[in-house]
């Protein structure tokens, strides 16, 4: 009686005939890199929007923790933004870009299994319990707002017990995306190989990868790549815009403004199309079938819009690349793009900084007990060190 309480709860919050919202114009209207035009594609917009996954506060949920927070409201909101660029890097991984979601629609089965990656249970990879607990090793009580640099690191650390997405996340730092790098924590063994020689592994860096594939075929691990930067001073200069919303690798932007975050998806004129998850939901299990019922996990409301000037500017771009071509292009419409003299958003650099430590990539810790287990408690995450990057937005 009450999951059938709480689906009613739920669906209160759910409309439908959102698109007349937007203004009558014959301006192009871009979603994660994918083009719309506004006044004939309308119907193939409102698809576009509602296909990706909403997460919002939830309540009801087993306490964080054991005796933590039962809802995440109020401070919740920059984990549920990272949650879904995560979960579109998911769906673009194992569906890709141009799938969308019908409501009451048989879905592959991928998607049950990505969508059961986020449910709020201690046992799902991506849960607000997992991601609170250890945003503890990132200097964050349970319960304290994140911002988009912790939330960042917190997902490429979990990423690490997640073998069945199998993402490789990089996380740049002081602006900058090293290719290097990138290709040495991407461009890995098969499984079939023998993994026991491990000089093979070690030389394969970006400067002799070409050299150790006549030997060996190197897999490519999909990449998440998320940059932390700054887009102005007091307010985001609209320049850089241009060059980013049309980037096929796309996967959006975390930001906001301290304290009250959104995932932006979308461009408009002058105007942010966001998923906004300032709504409190109440918590949804699997059902006994084992399947999730998705209606609250996709957004029906009327798409929120913001002023690009009214937006923080500090933010977290995030990227997928699936395949290693994909990076390669991304790379290419970088320096083309984005590194032109008067407009560096960030620095693309072929080689590892010499004054930076050595980078090794991320390796899951030496335990016994699965990821899930490995974080229910808080004094487990003694194996992780402490990232001392600076949090992009101030908490005030």
């Amino acid at each position: 009686m009450e999951s059938v309480l709480s689906k009613c709860e739920n669906q209160i919050t759910i409309f439908t005939d959102y698109l007349e919202e937007f203004p009558d114009t014959d301006e192009l209207v871009w979603i994660l890199g994918k083009q719309h035009l506004l006044k004939t594609e309308k119907s193939k917009l409102l698809s576009d929007i509602s296909a990706r996954l909403w997460f919002t506060y939830r309540r009801k949920f087993s306490p964080i923790g054991g005796t933590g927070p039962s809802s995440d409201a109020g401070w919740g909101c920059m984990l549920r933004c990272g949650q879904m660029m995560l979960a579109q890097a998911l769906i673009c991984r194992h569906l890709g870009r141009d799938w969308n979601w019908e409501k009451q629609k048989e879905q592959p089965k991928e998607y049950q299994r990505i969508l059961q990656c986020f449910l709020d249970r201690k046992d799902c990879c991506y849960s607000i319990h997992q991601m609170a607990q250890m945003g503890v090793g990132e200097g964050k009580s349970i319960g304290e707002w994140f911002g988009p640099n912790t939330v960042a690191q917190v997902l490429k650390k979990l990423a690490l017990f997640d073998e069945w997405n199998s993402l490789a996340v990089y996380v740049s730092m002081d602006n900058t995306v090293v290719i290097e790098d990138i290709k040495k924590m991407c461009c890995v063994l098969p499984l079939s190989v023998d993994t026991a020689d491990e000089s093979i592994s070690d030389s394969l860096t970006a400067s002799n990868h070409s050299k150790g594939t006549s030997a060996f075929s190197l897999a490519w691990k999909p990449l998440l790549l998320i940059v932390p930067l700054r887009l102005g001073i007091n307010q985001i200069n609209p320049v850089y815009v241009d060059a980013f919303k049309k980037m096929p690798q796309s996967l959006g932007a975390l930001g906001g403004k301290p304290n009250n975050a959104y995932y932006f998806i979308g461009f408009l004129g002058d105007e942010l199309i966001f998923l906004d998850p300032h709504t409190t939901q109440t918590f949804v299990d699997t059902e006994e079938s084992g399947m999730v019922d998705d209606q609250t996990f996709h957004c029906q409301q009327p798409p929120q819009r913001m002023n690009i000037l009214n937006l923080d500017p500090s933010v977290a771009l995030g990227f997928f690349c699936k395949e290693e071509k994909d990076f390669d292009n991304w790379c290419s419409l970088v320096q083309k793009e984005i590194l032109k003299e008067n407009l560096r958003m960030f620095e693309l650099v072929q080689k590892h900084p010499s004054h930076w430590p050595p980078f090794v990539p991320p390796a899951k810790p030496e335990v016994t007990t699965t990821g899930a287990e490995f974080i229910d408690s808080t004094e487990q995450l003694e194996d992780f060190d402490l990232e001392e990057d600076f949090e992009i937005l101030s908490v005030e």
